[in-house]
């Protein structure tokens, strides 16, 4: 046996090696006959050990965080493709990022083997097709990010992204909770998060899954903190779409300069519901045009950088 970080795996006769994912897992081996309570014990044991997993990959992490950030700014777009669960999870990440962050395709693309019905039920074969992979992101540029995501970091879709994106300049990333990942080798930035064998075995929607759910929230959120996304620890480019993102923004605003949420609201009045004028606006002791003129001074501009060049401080927020 060779003994990896938490877990052991049986050595492989096979010159492609068994991701440790579908290993069997000794400790949950009677998973089927135990009480509901040491079942649900067992699992949730499992899951506890993917933190510290994750915390491993920090500095691969750091590492594509601050790529995609340089590449964004230079005009380039992060592109996530996966299969299955892994490709969900991007998909997750992506559609999330637009009502948080006012981000969408012009930064962030998901791709998922079998296109968006395979959202909902697998496509069989999708994996295995590499040039589907490759055609995906075929137009790819040295700005851009080609982020594959696989459990195994074997799968062939994936596989031919990560190919393509290289030959055309991108920088590529793999995420994969296989320590030996036969597509390592094909990315920039390897995020070899090693979780061990599954609580059910090869069920990679468990403890790989809330890996990958756990890396891509850092990752993408970190990319925009990095990119002016937000004030402090407050989000500033949310979409209010509905009644309670509006009370939101009203909320945000009191937490963000502890003024009374009249004041707050009569300053999102004043600048059309843009939550971050109103707080230039309210920070800076400001009217609308100067806050709107701030903010427009130069591409990207954040609200520290507009109340900067307004003459406010550094300090940190309420």
């Amino acid at each position: 046996m060779i003994a990896e970080a938490g877990f052991e795996r049986h050595a492989q006769s096979a010159p492609r090696p068994v991701s440790p994912t579908e290993e069997r897992n000794p400790r949950t081996r009677d998973i089927d006959v135990v009480s509901t309570a040491d079942m649900v014990r067992m699992i949730t044991d499992e899951d506890a050990a993917v933190i510290a997993a994750v915390r491993a990959a920090h500095p691969r992490i750091v590492e594509a965080v601050d790529l995609a950030v340089e590449g964004i700014r230079a005009g380039g777009r992060v592109h996530y493709v996966g299969s299955g669960t892994s490709g969900r999870m991007g998909l997750l990440d992506a559609a999330e990022l637009l009502p948080t962050y006012g981000v969408g395709e012009e930064m962030f693309v998901p791709h998922l083997a079998g296109g968006l019905g395979a959202f909902k039920k697998a496509v069989e074969g999708a994996e295995d097709d590499a040039d589907a992979g490759a055609a995906l992101v075929s137009d790819v540029g040295p700005a851009d990010m080609v982020f594959g995501i696989a459990a195994s970091g074997n799968t062939p879709y994936v596989g031919g992204a990560l190919d393509m994106g290289r030959s055309r300049g991108a920088r590529t990333v793999l995420l994969a909770s296989n320590p030996f990942a036969l597509l390592a080798p094909k990315a920039d930035v390897p995020i070899l998060v090693n979780t061990g064998p599954e609580a059910i075995t090869g069920s990679t929607r468990m403890k790989a899954g809330t890996a990958q759910k756990m890396v891509l929230n850092t990752f993408s959120t970190a990319v925009m903190v990095r990119l002016g996304k937000t004030y402090s620890n407050l989000m500033v480019e949310v979409l209010a779409t509905n009644a309670k993102l509006r009370r939101r923004l009203v909320r945000l605003l009191t937490q963000a300069t502890d003024l009374e949420p009249d004041v707050c609201e009569n300053a999102l009045a004043a600048t059309d519901g843009d939550l971050r004028a109103a707080l230039v606006m309210l920070v800076a002791g400001v009217d609308r045009s100067t806050a709107f003129a701030a903010l427009a001074a130069t591409p990207g501009t954040s609200v520290r950088d507009a109340l900067s060049r307004l003459g406010v401080p550094p300090a940190s927020p309420r």
